[in-house]
């Protein structure tokens, strides 16, 4: 089983608010990520909308719809996100806690205690035929809690894994992650993966991860793709999450 990409397009969001202007646009930018192989789209609407707007999730759902790949709405658990996933008909839903003033999301939910507040969101967005993730962090104590919430896939938070590859000594994280992948399949969870990954530490990622389903992936691939262009770059990071028996040469 081949990993999906699914292309987080908050960054170009960000780019585009930044001169309050429609430069550059998100449905093209989906447009090409979807031409270069990517199985789906994300976006992470905030209640601030400092990337991401409300407004722009109908059109990019519509785009995915008609192209036969998924569209991933990730956010917390505030009301009005909620109401956009079921009106739009979101195919993922993943639900991310949110502290007050965080730059980026940097820690999973807090189990079991936040199963409380995770459990009848998941059972509502279920009910409506939306799969729901929940980010948690690669303990693997903790996965027999996220099963208990009802969602049907997990996201491994992946930033400690990230830091230490920079620093070359990784071993001990990537292997949380795996145990936590291992133990996160065998209680019937889908395992997706997300946060700081890129075009470097994903090949030992996707080794070690063989439940791995899909990795949500934008800060490091919008950076690669200011210096690359963004079809380049989205048909690297899918070479980058195919075996090497597996790929296409005569793809590109």
């Amino acid at each position: 089983m081949v990993c999906k990409l699914s292309v987080n397009l908050n960054k170009v969001a960000l780019l585009r608010n930044s001169r309050g202007g429609r430069r550059p646009c998100l449905l093209e930018a989906a447009e090409i990520a979807l031409k270069a192989g990517a199985s789906g789209i994300t976006l992470h609407w905030r209640a601030d909308e400092r990337h991401t707007r409300a407004n722009d999730v109908a059109p990019v759902v519509a785009l995915c719809r008609e192209r036969g790949v998924e569209f991933n709405l990730e956010g917390d658990l505030r009301r009005p996100l909620l109401d956009l996933a079921l009106e739009t008909g979101v195919d993922q839903c993943t639900l991310v806690p949110v502290r007050p003033g965080e730059l980026t999301s940097n820690h999973g939910w807090d189990l079991p205690g936040a199963a409380t507040e995770l459990s009848p969101v998941i059972a509502e967005l279920e009910a409506a035929g939306i799969r729901t993730s929940i980010f948690v962090e690669a303990r693997p104590g903790l996965m027999g809690y996220a099963a208990d919430t009802g969602t049907r896939r997990i996201e491994l938070y992946t930033e400690p894994y990230a830091t230490a590859f920079q620093c070359g000594d990784f071993a001990a994280q990537l292997d949380a992650l795996a145990e936590s992948a291992a133990r996160a399949s065998a209680l019937g969870l889908g395992v997706n993966a997300g946060h700081d990954l890129d075009l470097h530490n994903l090949p030992p990622l996707v080794a070690a991860l063989p439940a791995l389903v899909e990795v949500s992936i934008g800060h490091a691939l919008v950076c690669d793709a200011l210096l690359l262009g963004l079809e380049a770059t989205v048909r690297a990071y899918v070479d980058a999450l195919t075996p090497p028996q597996q790929r296409n040469p005569d793809a590109h």
